[in-house]
């Protein structure tokens, strides 16, 4: 009897300590022992859901290596740990499918595929529903955030750092390790800009203030 391999994707919105993938991946190997599967590997990735699929590297390293290794099922926490835009979801899930590789849901107890290898009834309908709604919960938490901004600012209040503050080098490299990172992987200045969504001035500083 073949062993169903399996690959996890664990996913947070923060650079920084403040969040980690360990609940996550801690999670999925329960339910990996539960079901006795094989983990073949485990991706992580400190990103915005709010990316385009192209603009997630871990996401689609994860994704080609299923492919390319014939993995059965990809394990995620919940559908918003792959995506928050109801359209970029659809087309993780089209491109799933088409590979015949499974998805596993945990939060929402959900998988994609029968055990047949068919896209499971109600799958396709769960999927759309769930993604909306993430979307718009999202939407909804940028505006009340804008709401607040310009409200602050109207009675007076200045956002960004006080006039004269300089940054120390530890606080830089935490509020650009996403940059660093990237870098380190020996992505182009243009590219972390572009994965960033940073200026390429501000990559090309960093690149040099940490002689990268």
């Amino acid at each position: 009897m073949s062993t169903t391999t399996a690959v996890i994707y664990a996913r947070v919105s923060s650079i920084g300590d403040r969040q980690n993938t360990d609940r996550q991946v801690s999670d999925l190997l329960d339910y990996v022992k539960y079901q006795n599967l094989e983990i073949s590997k485990i991706y992580e990735e400190h990103i915005s859901g709010a990316k385009k699929n192209t603009e997630r590297p871990v996401l689609q390293e994860a994704i080609e290596y299923c492919k390319s290794n014939h993995i059965s099922i990809l394990l995620v926490s919940e559908l918003s740990r792959l995506e928050r835009n109801a359209f970029e979801v659809l087309a993780t899930v089209k491109d799933l499918i088409d590979s015949g590789i499974n998805l596993y849901m945990q939060k929402e107890q959900l998988t994609l595929l029968d055990a047949d290898s068919k896209p499971t009834m109600f799958a396709p309908i769960m999927i759309a529903t769930l993604s909306t709604c993430a979307q718009l919960e999202r939407e909804n938490i940028k505006f009340r955030l804008n709401s607040g901004r310009k409200l602050y600012i109207e009675r007076g209040g200045k956002l960004g750092r006080k006039v004269g503050s300089v940054k120390t080098i530890e606080q830089k490299r935490e509020e650009y390790r996403d940059i660093i990172s990237y870098l380190k992987r020996g992505y182009s200045v243009r590219n972390v800009a572009k994965l960033t969504s940073r200026g390429i001035s501000t990559v090309q500083r960093i690149k040099t203030e940490f002689n990268i």
